[in-house]
């Protein structure tokens, strides 16, 4: 058996290196780290991160078959090995899209496949809302829209109630008034001109309420995120969810939905997802007729959940044989 079938009855295709990677200079002084994978003459695929400030990791490649996709992976503004690190001047879900429009231009693709879980799924929808001519398909995990409704839910009467010792770990270090608008205590502590240093705890905090509730088998009073990379997610998280995501207004990406009749999708939603709910992929799935929505009875928000890793990557090779 050759090695792309072994590593496929595990779940993901084999590691790749990339065959390219590089800078891509997008103006108000961010540079962006992409990587260029897999087949040069394949279906070509932009694959979008989380957080917002999550970056991107290597395991992202390993969706597609390399045999079928050309794969971009890259590095939002402000994290990762972008540049520079934790920023968030110029850094606006507008500023994204129009990063990822220079990086399609400056790669030569006409059209690609939109690949994105969580704030990832997030800016795929934005993205297809803005350039609809050049997305083939999108496939989504984690739905999440940037919505009060949502934020609600994972900061401030939702995902407490089921996990109040993680909820206690986050705002224990916040006063009684800041307790009332966790986002926005956050938000403040972390952009108040502090260095790195100074505000790494505040930056652990909220990086370990996520990652304790991220996936199934977590256990939450066992989360340990690295400092590094929790102040870019902490920082760039708040700034977006503190400003609504930068949307015109308030459920635009579920309502303002007609570009996607043309747009064929798949979602793939964990039944008990604590961070991204599956109310909002129902929603989205209501007003989008072209799309396949998948629950995962047995798994929660991580993309490497076993159910979540087999929903995935059939919705990958089902496009890989239709566009490629």
């Amino acid at each position: 058996m050759d090695t792309v079938r072994s590593h496929r009855r595990l779940g993901l295709y084999p590691p790749l290196t990339p065959h390219h990677s590089g800078f891509l200079d997008v103006g108000q002084g961010h540079s962006l780290y992409y990587e260029d994978c897999g087949r040069p003459d394949g279906v070509p695929v932009i694959t979008l991160h989380g957080g917002p400030g999550g970056g991107a990791a290597p395991a992202m490649r390993r969706f597609f078959d390399p045999r079928r996709y050309r794969i971009i992976v890259f590095d939002q503004r402000g994290c990762g090995r972008s540049r520079p690190y934790s920023s968030l001047e110029h850094n606006t879900t507008a500023h994204l899209v129009n990063d990822i429009e220079q990086l399609r231009v400056h790669l030569g693709i006409d059209k690609w496949v939109a690949f994105g879980g969580s704030w990832g799924a997030t800016l795929a929808l934005a993205y297809a809302r803005a350039c609809p001519d050049r997305v083939l398909a999108m496939v989504l995990r984690g739905v999440f829209t940037c919505t009060r409704h949502e934020l609600n839910w994972f900061y401030k009467d939702g995902a407490n109630r089921l996990f109040p010792d993680a909820w206690c770990r986050l705002t224990d270090r916040l006063s009684a008034e800041e307790r009332d608008d966790v986002i926005g205590a956050y938000y403040k502590r972390l952009t108040s001109g502090a260095s790195m240093d100074e505000r790494r705890e505040d930056a652990l905090a909220w990086s370990s309420w996520e990652s304790a509730l991220i996936s199934m088998s977590t256990v939450p009073e066992h989360v340990n995120p690295d400092p590094h990379r929790s102040d870019a997610l902490a920082r760039i998280e708040a700034h977006y969810f503190h400003h609504g995501g930068f949307f015109e207004r308030e459920g635009v990406l579920l309502e303002d939905t007609d570009h996607l009749k043309e747009i064929p999708g798949v979602i793939v939603q964990g039944r008990y997802d604590m961070v991204t709910p599956p109310r909002t992929a129902w929603v989205l799935a209501q007003a989008w007729p072209g799309v396949q929505l998948n629950f995962v009875g047995d798994a929660g928000h991580a993309a490497g959940e076993p159910g979540i890793v087999d929903g995935l990557v059939r919705a990958t090779d089902m496009f890989a044989r239709r566009f490629g």
